[in-house]
């Protein structure tokens, strides 16, 4: 990819300043970078985004989240495609082991949890901490999430911003919107909490859309960890579902790492039920 689509040489110029910001933020290290494809670009992958068949899309529907993901690059469009092959690529992943003091991180070809997200209006994310080894490669350990926001229009009114909370889940400390071109980085760990738990509020017939890619560390030990999601306090009776669903999801997980099961059963079983749902 050229340097008029995403302009590595510039990040780099600015490491001492992004890395300093990156480390200091709270409740832990992440960053905001705003504008970072091309005008060009920006505007090809957002339409590539749309014109995606809605049936070739992953269905992760239950009661902690509402969210449909895409891991096929092959079947994005030439420029969503090309994107996430400069996200994965060396030299980027220098930038971001620069950004974070973590040496020797790779991405993940495979996509274990990340892809192409969309949700559509109603749709959310409950606050939790991500699973933090890759579910195929028993070595790898789970230390950088990118999000890349495209939502062309975005406005504050429909909602979505990413909440950052706290180590002892007692207070929300940022708020990321979901704006259009932008990027988030974040370090994660079995604490980095975070989600949109509230209702979107989309327009009908829009979603919110993102590009979720993971980067990962070789360990001899990783900590192995599912997703661990978490009520906020006033949640109240919410609370006791979350939990639930947190436990079966637990079960998922370990089936998950010693059968070697995809995500595609699940997701048609999910996607029907959903639909199901949805017609009552």
């Amino acid at each position: 990819m050229t340097s008029d689509t995403l302009d590595l040489t510039a990040l780099e110029q600015r490491l001492p300043e992004l890395r300093s910001q990156f480390a200091a933020a709270q409740p832990f290290p992440h960053i905001v970078l705003d504008d970072v494809l091309s005008d060009q670009t920006y505007r090809a992958a957002c339409e590539e985004f749309e014109r995606l068949d809605t049936a070739t899309w992953k269905n992760y529907v239950h009661v902690n989240e509402r969210k449909h993901a895409h891991v096929d690059p092959e079947r994005w469009g030439e420029q969503l495609a090309a994107v996430c092959a400069t996200l994965q690529g060396e030299r980027f992943v220098r930038f971001l082991e620069q950004l974070s003091g973590f040496e020797s991180l790779h991405a993940d070809p495979e996509m274990d949890g990340g892809g192409l997200h969309r949700m559509a209006p109603g749709g959310h994310l409950n606050i939790h901490a991500d699973f933090t080894a890759h579910h195929r490669h028993a070595h790898w350990q789970r230390r950088i999430n990118v999000l890349l926001y495209l939502n062309p229009g975005y406005e504050e009114a429909w909602g979505g911003e990413l909440e950052l909370w706290s180590r002892d889940m007692t207070t929300c400390e940022a708020r990321v919107a979901p704006v259009g071109n932008r990027m988030l980085i974040f370090r994660t760990d079995e604490y980095s909490y975070h989600g949109h738990p509230e209702p979107l509020r989309f327009p009908e017939g829009r979603t919110r859309q993102s590009m979720a890619l993971y980067y990962f560390s070789e360990e001899d030990e990783p900590i192995v960890r599912a997703t661990n999601y978490r009520a906020r306090p006033g949640d109240g009776a919410k609370a006791l579902a979350i939990r639930l669903d947190t436990y079966v999801l637990r079960g998922y997980d370990a089936l998950k790492r010693r059968l070697g099961w995809g995500d595609a059963t699940v997701s048609r079983v999910l996607g029907a039920f959903d639909r199901r749902v949805r017609r009552r």
